[in-house]
């Protein structure tokens, strides 16, 4: 797969909202979902409305007494306070629509890169029926602004998933790379180092460590190679130097997993698609990385399914076994500890 040259002007040069409004009508007449909703959803009005709230509860008494007092000489509180309402409103209506007016830019720069560059733009999609680990947690999985190549599959995109509920619930914005591979492979995965924290990896699950594969050179350094047990052999028949050295070279922020007929490259935000120097360097990931990883697995066969015509990797390699989290661990004793120090010290007080 030889290293293509883009045309990326499309999202750079000077947009006029003539030519916005245009297409965005034309996306409305055709039909597509993510184009015909309103300016605000439900959601983005419940969020006005209760900051308007918190807005007026928390600050309403003390700008209406300024107003009171510096402009109004002593008027009716009761005379300011609608007009507070209706003046953070606004206020959070303007920035919204703002918003709204960027996000259509946005897409259609995005859009017009893809026309240039024989790819398509989606901005919305469900989740994809992809086998990598990010896209099977949570809830509300959806596919926000990717670019998909045709011939030799390539998507590069971001994903968006919820997890827990009430005070605890939180989204997740994932940047991903999927290239469609030739040859089913085990599931193997490279866990950047450079992205990790302080309290260990960035993945959304935890792995084995028992799966954990050393490989020589520096490559250790960079990344943390997880196999299935009884494959590191097939790891190192596709792991080969040259492709440890482009990964280090390429792909050292990210995170990387082999699963089925795929590879999968991870960031855990969002990649800045408009930003043709992160989507250069994408491409430059896909056209370098992916296609050594396609060389070297053209002939790949996992000798324990027998035959080496059928593309398909055993069960005992077909996935990678979960861990616990050394750091959950942690924080669950500690948190038991104080619980049981509270609780006797309690005790013993009270005797």
């Amino acid at each position: 797969m030889p290293v293509r040259t883009l045309d990326y002007s499309a999202l750079t040069a000077p947009v006029a909202r003539a030519d916005v409004a245009a297409w965005r009508a034309r996306a409305r007449a055709s039909g597509r979902p993510w184009a015909s909703r309103g300016v605000f959803s439900l959601g983005s009005l419940i969020g006005i409305g209760l900051f308007a709230l918190i807005f007026l509860f928390v600050f309403g008494g003390v700008f209406a007494s300024f107003v009171v007092d510096a402009v109004l000489d002593r008027q009716p509180i009761e005379l300011v306070l609608p007009s507070i309402i209706v003046i953070v409103i606004a206020v959070v209506t303007l920035v919204a629509a703002r918003s709204q007016a960027g996000r259509w830019q946005r897409w259609f720069r995005l859009d017009r890169f893809a026309a240039a560059n024989g790819l398509s733009f989606r901005p919305m999609d469900a989740a994809p029926d992809y086998p990598g680990e990010i896209f099977h947690i949570g809830r509300n999985q959806q596919v926000v602004e990717h670019l998909v190549a045709s011939g030799r599959y390539l998507d590069i995109g971001n994903f968006r998933y919820v997890t827990g509920s009430g005070k605890s619930q939180a989204t997740h914005n994932w940047g991903f790379v999927a290239l469609r591979l030739d040859r089913a492979m085990p599931n193997i995965v490279l866990d950047a180092r450079s992205n990790n924290s302080l309290f260990g990896s960035n993945l959304p699950v935890t792995l084995d460590r028992k799966q954990i594969l050393r490989l020589e050179g520096d490559f250790d350094q960079h990344f943390t190679l997880y196999c299935p047990a009884e494959y590191e052999r097939d790891a190192l028949y596709i792991f080969t130097p040259d492709l440890m050295a482009l990964l280090i070279d390429e792909a050292s922020p990210f995170d990387v997993e082999l699963i089925d007929q795929w590879m999968f490259v991870y960031a855990s935000r969002p990649f800045q698609l408009t930003d043709p120097v992160v989507l250069q360097r994408l491409f430059t990931i896909a056209d370098t990385v992916g296609a050594k990883a396609l060389d070297q697995t053209e002939h790949y066969a996992d000798e324990r399914i027998g035959d080496p015509a059928v593309n398909l990797v055993a069960p005992q390699g077909a996935r990678l076994k979960r861990g616990f989290s050394v750091a959950g661990v942690v924080v669950v004793a500690g948190l038991v500890a104080f619980w049981g120090w509270n609780f006797f010290s309690g005790m013993f007080l009270s005797r």
